[in-house]
Parts: structure tokens; sequence; C-alpha cells
């Protein structure tokens, strides 16, 4: 082999070799990116009714817009809005109309299957609460809600969760925590998610 092929080789060898790393080199930190996201939330509520403590099912959807302050933590902001409401019987409904949250929280990578991540924060919720024929004996109990629900429009919010990356910069989301806890009348609601997270 004379010595152009060999220096041919080599030169091209090595660019070959040096190639990830500079492809690497350019990619953006995961600590400058933002992101946002769409998912579809069912929030369960519990502990309706003062002796009964009934539970119910209600739909929203919920947009996620927030950004990694470092490698490890992350804040966002959400926006939500129910479409199907809870119906404890026949007389009685909760509605969610929307909500938002702020969160803070932590994300740590779990091999290359994607990230698990834990964020608390607050919840402000809008909604109402409708109860017809209230003098009837099985609805006494649910007297105690007003018009409004929940009485108490902010709250303390938490959520864990998984992330996996399905092609590059684009997760699918898995995720649970707590939305609201109604301290006049003990109704708590819990929110589970999943949905699709884009990061840019």
């Amino acid at each position: 082999m004379n010595k152009v092929a060999t220096r041919f080789l080599t030169t091209s060898m090595m660019s070959l070799c040096l190639l990830p790393v500079a492809t690497q080199a350019q990619e953006t930190p995961r600590s400058d990116k933002h992101y946002v996201g769409l998912l579809a939330t069912t929030i369960e509520h519990r502990s309706i009714g003062r002796f009964s403590k009934e539970d119910a099912w209600s739909q929203a959807g919920t947009l996620v817009i927030g950004g990694h302050l470092n490698d490890l933590i992350h804040a966002e902001v959400r926006m939500g809005g129910g479409y199907k409401d809870a119906e404890i019987n026949s007389d009685f409904t909760l509605a969610i109309d929307y909500y938002g949250s702020w969160y803070m929280g932590l994300h740590y990578p779990v091999g290359e299957l994607g990230n698990v991540y834990a964020q608390a924060g607050f919840t402000h919720i809008s909604g109402e609460a409708t109860l017809d024929n209230p003098d009837e004996r099985r609805n006494r109990e649910f007297q105690e809600f007003g018009e409004d629900y929940p009485s108490s429009s902010f709250s303390f919010s938490w959520i864990a969760g998984i992330d996996f990356e399905l092609i590059d910069s684009m997760y699918l989301v898995l995720e649970g925590g707590k939305l609201f806890e109604d301290t006049d009348t003990s109704a708590n609601a819990f929110q589970f998610s999943s949905g699709i997270r884009y990061e840019f």
C-alpha cells in the first residue's frame, strides 16, 4: 500500500472517530432547554360527602410549559381545563372549569430509558358543585358544598412521574399526584396524566 493511500485511510479513520464527539459537543445541554407538553388528565375526587365519602372521576386537558434550571432541577407552570364532570349521583355533580399550577422539582435520568421526577407547588382551581333536590335524604350530606368547588381555591399540590424518550427531544410522560384539598369540606382530588412533552 503506497504512502498516499495510507495517509488517506489514517485521516479518514480519525475523522470518523472524532465525528461522534463533535456531534455530541454541538448538542444543547439539557440545563439550557425549555419544554412544552400536552397531557390528558384524569382527576379522582375523593372523600365526597360527610358520611359516605364517595369517589368520582372527571376528565381534563393540561398544557405544560417549563424549563430546566440545571441538570437536575426544573420549574414549570400548568394550565388545565375540565371537559367531563364528576357525577356523584344523579343529583350531584362536580365540575372543574379550569386550574393553574406552579411547580418546582427534581428529575433524575434512569439509564437511557428516560427520567424519573418529583415536583411540588401550588394550584389555583375554579369549579362548581351542582346539587339538585338538596332536601332529599340521600343528598343532605352534600349540602355543605356551595356553588364554588372547591371552596378553598388555592392548595398545595405534588406530582411524581416518569418519562420515556420516544425520539430525539420527544418524551412520553406518565405521572400521578395530588391536585388539591378542600379545607372546608375535606374533599380532595388526585391527578393522573399521560401525554407528550417536547424539549427545545
